[in-house]
């Protein structure tokens, strides 16, 4: 039992075996890499990023969303640098995943967004199903 567990807090997903702990850091890197480059994209090319994903409304509206997705790629580069990933951070990766997956899906849908926003709703789901592995061996691990 490791100390934060003794006093009722959740244990790190690189506490388990080592194979558990080097997959999870992979994720939260892999996941914050993306998200840093589609996040800085339209922030650092809009035209480029309109080429690809359709004409927008409201550039402030994109930039506000590229900023945000930006941070959580920050703070999820730095857990993987850290070689640590808390169960905050699992969280802020899962959710964001989630969240964005389902606005993708949605407003494609509904005609509001491209269709081409499907494909960054796969790389969601995978990223999901990428963290419920980790975290299903990593109880396993703890059991």
């Amino acid at each position: 039992m490791e100390c934060g567990e003794a006093r009722g807090e959740e244990a790190d997903l690189t506490l388990g075996p080592r194979r558990d702990g080097d997959a999870a850091r992979r994720l939260v890197l892999g996941q914050g890499a993306y998200y840093a480059a589609t996040g800085l994209w339209p922030l650092l090319h809009m035209r480029s990023f309109e080429a690809v994903t359709g004409p927008k409304r409201e550039d402030w509206l994109v930039k506000t969303v590229g900023v945000l997705v930006t941070a959580i790629a920050g703070t999820l580069l730095v857990a993987g640098r850290r070689r640590r990933v808390p169960s905050e951070v699992a969280l802020l990766a899962v959710s964001s995943a989630v969240g964005l997956g389902a606005i993708d899906v949605l407003y494609a849908a509904r005609g509001r967004i491209a269709r081409i926003y499907l494909a960054d709703a796969v790389v969601e789901a995978a990223l999901l199903a990428l963290w419920t592995r980790v975290r299903r061996r990593q109880s396993a691990a703890l059991a």
